[in-house]
């Protein structure tokens, strides 16, 4: 049995919903993990000695640092800029995560209505 054209337009969208949960969600875990590395690296820094020499990143890089502080500065920067984005990635998540919700529900109703068996759909 044919899907009407709206079904099938509205099951197209929710692909596509899905797929932007996912690639979402890979965003955040990328975020998250090079934050759990700096952090991890300030809290190395701390066991540190200010006359130590230390080495930090300019592109492919590693430049003697001036100061330990200049790095602990740099890094904390970093880290506060990596809690701002994951903060905003998590709401689009949510976002997202709400409409997915919603749409699979209007679409098992709708697919039902139509006497058509919902597709089982992959957890999130």
């Amino acid at each position: 049995m044919a899907l009407p054209a709206k079904l099938q337009n509205d099951l197209k969208q929710f692909q596509r919903l899905q797929q932007e949960l996912g690639t979402t969600q890979q965003q955040r875990m990328q975020i998250d993990l090079k934050l759990r590395e700096v952090t991890h690296t300030l809290d190395e820094l701390k066991g540190v000695a200010d006359e130590t020499v230390i080495y930090r990143p300019i592109g492919g890089l590693l430049v003697r640092a001036k100061t330990k502080k200049e790095v602990e500065d740099l890094l904390t920067e970093e880290k506060e800029t990596l809690e701002v984005r994951v903060k905003a990635v998590e709401r689009q998540e949510n976002h997202l995560r709400e409409r997915y919700t919603t749409m699979q529900q209007e679409l098992a109703q709708a697919l039902q209505a139509t006497g058509a068996a919902p597709a089982a759909t992959p957890d999130e």
